[in-house]
């Protein structure tokens, strides 16, 4: 009998039989490995533990505690809720069903809708079904067999699944006890390693394969989880995610609105305005004190513009377009870095010149599916802290880590201190030379390293092959927040392509011309996606230098409305931002309201503190109530209102005088 040599996790070489299995293979080795093992790693692909072994791998033995095993759990857990809705209502098709991020759904074809209160029913049978613990197995059927099974079942969609298949692929039929259903695989081995970690979420509606011109489906979303202790986890962020939604805090403390005369489009209060002019006054700092220069360029520019540089040709349809009456097709701009170009061209630049750092707060346009639109998170109407750095091939990668090192002190000021900067190379539609991304990545894959090497453990870094922009490959940082959700948010791109397309030349040390290499950078990103991030991760309690309302002083009594004025002026005067409360209205109710506006710091005036100029100060979130001095409260509330640049740059002045 011919043998395979397998290659196990701690580099031992293993020979078996050519066709042994995983199941039997784990069998080998001990009782208490082929009881708890569920699937296989084979030369890094997830695969049945009932396969057959046919040639050299390496091998990873699978149990339900291993973390590939959690995309099985959630598989399988699909599977039993298909069976369950099946079993409660015959006659309901089962469509498609994958894995999702954080568990699972199900799109069922059914005349009845579903309700809320279906959830719960379908729950209790499937932990009915997962209780039986029969097997999964799998078969593979010829197509004429599948569709006549599903034809007679009445599973018109699979019939049409089975269609969409390339006729050279198997047709894998897995069954788990009497059920059945067309799945690529692989599962595990059995229902009762699902476990009882499950929940069924909600349900929505969803067009067959996605197109709306096909019947609406009845789509069921679940989450699953190898231990309830995980389960109840996520659970628990679900609950502080709709607490923190920048959606509802954002009507609470009165910052935004959207409306449908202007969808994807942002409508800001005073407030929220205010927030987001104290984003726009620190990054305006921190890129002053790094060398850019602040531009403006035009919100439209002709569409040849845009075919030059490459836009229409690969993010067309994405652009926003009008035509004037004189016939010219002018484009609202989709990213500002083509404007950026044109005012880098204008006067001769020297290599002596470079690098050039050109920033600007940009109005950016994108044609977002209305499907696709989400509060300040997913909008077509934004404003970028976007840059442009015009530097040498031999400057590229000292100005990346100088980017990298900017980006990571944002972060932090902010809070942030989890980040993960993934390398994205270049995609299959792309503009340039394979050669010009081949050093474009070269240059990126050190300073990647550098990186991590220089994160101490603290930054992590990843590689996503083809997901980089269409002119050249970018960093991306991944925050994560409060609750440990994950955000994309700052991006460095590096872009051989650009310049060259646009005209863009220096003068090197030979006096010949040059075409500069282009630095894409944004720090936030999306201004108002980065304020809602900020939103949810402090749940709207910003810290004292962000939020838009600083202190509100509350009157007990009108005897006291004329002190109160008084120190709000001087609260004023201070650079704080403040507002007065001298409603005929208990005090109680005033700081309810106050806190769910989020203020963080009510003064309280009543005819005593009038009378001893003092204040009474209340915290948002604190029952302590602190007496002090007016002139105390100021001095401490001012210290307490520096933005952390404006303090680290105070204390770099005072050290050489200590």
């Amino acid at each position: 009998m011919a043998e395979v040599n397998l290659r196990f996790p701690d580099g031992a070489i293993r020979p078996v039989e050519k066709g042994t299995t995983g199941k039997d293979l784990a069998a080998s080795i001990s009782k208490s490995l082929a009881k708890k093992a569920v699937a296989m790693m084979l030369d890094g692909e997830l695969v049945d533990l009932a396969d057959p072994i046919q040639a050299d791998a390496d091998i990873r033995i699978l149990t339900r505690s291993d973390a590939e095993a959690l995309e099985l759990i959630r598989h399988d857990c699909a599977h039993v809720m298909a069976e369950a809705v099946q079993d409660l209502w015959p006659g309901t098709q089962v469509t498609i069903g994958p894995v999702i991020d954080n568990g699972f759904y199900y799109d069922f074809a059914k005349q009845e809708p579903f309700q809320p209160d279906d959830l719960p029913k379908i729950e209790v049978k499937m932990h009915e079904i997962i209780a039986r613990n029969a097997p999964f197995t799998k078969e593979v059927w010829s197509r004429d067999e599948t569709k006549r099974h599903f034809s007679e079942a009445g599973e018109d969609y699979k019939v049409e699944l089975v269609d969409a298949i390339p006729s050279g692929e198997d047709l894998k039929i897995y069954k788990q006890g009497d059920w059945l259903d067309l799945c690529r695989g692989p599962h595990m081995t059995q229902t009762g390693h699902i476990g009882k970690a499950f929940k069924l979420m909600s349900i929505a509606g969803a067009y067959w394969r996605g197109d709306s011109s096909n019947p609406m489906l009845q789509r069921i979303y679940g989450t699953a989880w190898a231990q309830d202790a995980d389960l109840k986890d996520y659970l628990h962020r679900i609950e502080e995610a709709e607490k923190r939604d920048h959606r509802k805090l954002g009507r609470e403390m009165n910052l935004f609105h959207f409306q449908e005369e202007a969808p994807g489009s942002v409508f800001w209060h005073a407030k929220g305005w205010t927030l987001f002019q104290a984003l726009i006054a620190y990054m305006r700092r921190r890129q002053q004190e790094a060398g850019y220069v602040e531009v403006n360029s035009p919100d439209m520019m002709e569409k040849h513009f845009w075919e030059t540089s490459g836009h229409w040709e690969n993010y067309g349809e994405n652009m926003f377009t009008t035509v004037l009456p004189d016939e010219r097709v002018f484009c609202c701009k989709p990213m500002n870095c083509p404007g950026h170009v044109q005012i880098y061209k204008h006067g001769l630049k020297s290599y002596r010149d470079l690098p050039v750092r050109i920033a600007e707060f940009g109005k950016v346009h994108r044609y977002e599916p209305s499907g696709a639109l989400h509060g300040l998170l997913r909008v077509r109407h934004f404003t970028q802290d976007d840059a442009h750095v015009f530097l040498t091939e031999d400057q590229l990668e000292a100005e990346c880590l100088t980017i990298n090192d900017l980006m990571l002190s944002i972060y932090e000021d902010f809070g942030f201190s989890e980040i993960v900067v993934k390398l994205s190379t270049r995609p299959e539609k792309r503009i340039g030379e394979d050669a010009l991304w081949d050093r474009a990545e070269t240059v990126m894959g050190d300073v990647l390293k550098r990186i991590k090497a220089d994160g101490g453990g603290r930054i992590k870094t990843e590689i996503f092959p083809g997901e980089g922009a269409f002119y050249g490959p970018k960093f991306e940082y991944v925050l994560r927040d409060a609750i440990g959700r994950d955000w994309q948010c700052g991006t460095t791109q590096v872009d051989f392509n650009l310049p060259g397309r646009l005209g863009a030349i220096y003068i090197d040390q030979n006096s010949d011309k040059q075409t500069p290499v282009m630095i894409h950078r944004a720090m936030f990103g999306s201004l108002e996606r980065f304020t809602g991030i900020l939103i949810e991760n402090f749940a709207g309690h910003f810290p004292l230098w962000l939020s838009p309302v600083q202190a509100v002083v509350a009157t007990i009594v009108s005897d006291a409305n004329n002190y109160a004025r008084e120190v709000h002026a001087r609260l004023i005067a201070a650079g704080l931002r403040a507002d007065t409360d001298l409603r005929n209205e208990k005090i109680n109710f005033k700081v309810r309201e106050h806190s769910l506006q989020k203020v963080p710091v009510l003064l309280v005036a009543g005819k005593r503190e009038a009378e001893e100029g003092t204040v009474s100060i209340r915290r948002l979130g604190s029952q302590k109530q602190e007496v002090m001095s007016l002139d105390d409260a100021l001095m401490m509330l001012t210290d307490d209102a520096v933005p952390p640049d404006i303090r680290r740059a105070q204390a770099a002045l005072k050290e050489p005088a200590e």
